[in-house]
């Protein structure tokens, strides 16, 4: 049943992964007990805008992109190669008679989930639209699929939470199934010890995770080793971030990145290691790069009077920094 609403708008949080990333693709973290990942929101969200049409078309529309697409029936969106993830999404809610417009907040390969928020958010926006009311799961595990059918890759299972819950949290990853735990951490205090960047090139997610998910499936120890490295550091972060030990957190936030360069080659990069070593001159405690790596966005830990120099050092170096707060709040959608 679709409603009679004239205009929904929905939006959903990026985030910054803390400590665990990949861990969370289905089935790496069934071999490692207590997996876990950690992440914190970020107020650079995805937003939809759903306007009603009388024409039976369906239109989609990407701001960032500047691609639009327009077909006379939902059937039509199946096989589509233009905008493939709303397509596939119109698609699977059987979208008609609405023009669905994105943009998003981040940039574009940036490694903070802009994909995952986005999705999210077309999700929300799509489920209003056809008179659905799915729980949390029901929606996560359609966003989820619906991704992995457009990239033709496992994706992983942490993105879409801080989409749609908002906050800081760990999602604990369990052969009985995945859970989320909020985490009691002051977001003011971790957010004014955490520089974010962009270091201008994007990356391709789904190729090097499913890199090394294929090597660690295929019994590589090397990439057995480096997660179960991850997965402690993960741990002592979480518990870092309890107790507001920085020094803690710091140390934790650094042995994550050090296992997580020996993953693959791929994950860092000459000019990656130069902002971060530029960074810890000027003060960062800590630095790791968001995201699969290869690019994309970076993060520094640092005590707060130290700021602005790692700041300024990261600009410096070509980095971009980017405005940002830790958002509490999750998926939004507002209808009329």
């Amino acid at each position: 049943m679709t409603t009679d609403y004239r205009l929904i708008r929905a939006s959903a949080p990026t985030r910054i992964d803390l400590a665990g990333g990949t861990l969370d693709i289905w089935p790496i973290y069934l071999f490692h007990e207590n997996a876990q990942t950690l992440n914190a929101a970020i107020s650079l969200r995805a937003h939809v805008e759903i306007l009603p049409r009388t024409d039976g078309k369906v239109r989609l529309d990407s701001i960032d992109t500047g691609k639009s697409l327009e077909v006379s029936r939902w059937e039509d969106l199946a096989e589509l190669d233009g905008l493939p993830l709303l397509a596939k999404l119109a698609h699977f809610f059987q979208a008609k008679n609405l023009t669905l417009r994105t943009r998003g907040e981040s940039p574009a390969g940036a490694g903070i989930a802009g994909s995952s928020a986005l999705n999210v958010a077309v999700c929300g926006a799509l489920a209003r639209w056809a008179g659905l009311t799915l729980d949390a799961e029901k929606l996560l595990n359609i966003a989820m699929n619906v991704e992995a059918q457009v990239i033709n890759v496992p994706t992983g299972l942490q993105d879409y939470r801080p989409a749609y819950y908002g906050g800081v949290a760990s999602i604990e990853l369990r052969a009985d199934g995945v859970k989320r735990v909020a985490l009691k951490v002051d977001p003011h205090e971790l957010e004014r010890r955490i520089i974010l960047a962009y270091t201008g090139a994007p990356r391709n997610s789904g190729t090097n995770n499913w890199d090394i998910t294929k090597r660690h499936i295929d019994g590589d120890r090397q990439v057995f080793d480096c997660f179960e490295r991850i997965r402690d550091a993960t741990t002592g972060l979480r518990q870092a971030l309890t107790k507001t030990d920085w020094t803690d957190a710091a140390r934790y936030i650094q042995l994550e990145w050090d296992a997580r360069k020996q993953l693959a080659p791929g994950v860092t990069t000459p000019a990656i290691d130069e902002l971060i070593a530029s960074a810890a001159a000027a003060g960062a405690r800590a630095a790791k790069v968001c995201g699969a790596g290869g690019g994309g966005c970076l993060f520094c830990l640092a005590d707060p009077a130290d700021v602005p120099a790692v700041q300024n050092a990261l600009v410096a170096g070509g980095a971009r920094l980017l405005d940002y707060h830790i958002e509490t709040t999750g998926l939004l959608i507002e209808s009329s």
